[in-house]
């Protein structure tokens, strides 16, 4: 059973890995695109760490997250965001690319490296919060033994894999090389913020304790803001 979640978990990450860096590079239509070169490595390297590490260490969580996407969610709120959020982080990714390959707003190298470090750092809060959180899903959903949690980073805000998201997601363009990339950050974040309202209603009619976990830590996503 590990051997067969081993393999099903790399062989998903390197299919993505893959799609990842078609989609960098056909549209940039070079391979002498080093922003695309270092947002790949980057990004690669924080992906398969952390899949090994929580292979070794909580394989129900990797098996857990290996349900994911439009697909797989149960609730028709939730597959319309999924499906939105599919495509922007796409886009995300292809925008930069194709911005590199026709020059509208190339960003210098500091602000590419700038870009990567945030990646990184948003790569770091997700782990955080799995480190935090064995419960946390590819989809909105309740398990039957699921608690609340509320240490770690979920003492700070209520939703910090969607903050470490939005931290990559600010990353990505910036690590591409593109300032116009920047510009689809503002829909992911009405995405993620969509998202988490409506996974709100559900725990708060789902899981037990959360009402009070909201009084409690008043932040959803950015602290002292949202």
């Amino acid at each position: 059973m590990a051997q067969s979640l081993s393999r099903r978990s790399f062989e998903a990450v390197a299919q993505f890995l893959v799609f990842l860096a078609v989609l960098i590079f056909l549209p940039a239509w070079s391979l002498r695109y080093w922003q695309g070169w270092l947002f790949l490595s980057v990004f690669s390297a924080a992906v398969i760490w952390i899949t090994a590490y929580l292979l070794r260490t909580d394989p129900a969580l990797v098996e857990r997250r290996m349900k994911a996407g439009a697909a797989a969610e149960t609730r028709r709120s939730q597959k319309r965001i999924q499906m939105l959020a599919s495509v922007l982080f796409f886009l995300v990714v292809l925008v930069p690319a194709l911005d590199h390959r026709l020059g509208w707003s190339p960003a210098p190298a500091a602000a590419s490296i700038l870009g990567d470090v945030l990646v990184a750092l948003g790569f770091i809060v997700i782990f955080l919060v799995f480190k935090a959180n064995s419960f946390t899903s590819g989809i909105v959903e309740v398990a039957a033994e699921q608690k609340i949690v509320t240490t770690g980073p979920y003492a700070i805000v209520r939703h910090p894999m969607y903050s470490g998201a939005l931290v990559m997601f600010v990353g990505m363009p910036l690590a591409l090389g593109s300032w116009w990339g920047l510009l689809l950050v503002v829909p992911l974040t009405a995405v993620l913020v969509w998202r988490l309202a409506d996974e709100e209603k559900f725990l708060d009619d789902e899981l037990p304790g959360y009402r009070e976990y909201r009084r409690n830590v008043r932040y959803r996503l950015v602290p002292a803001v949202y």
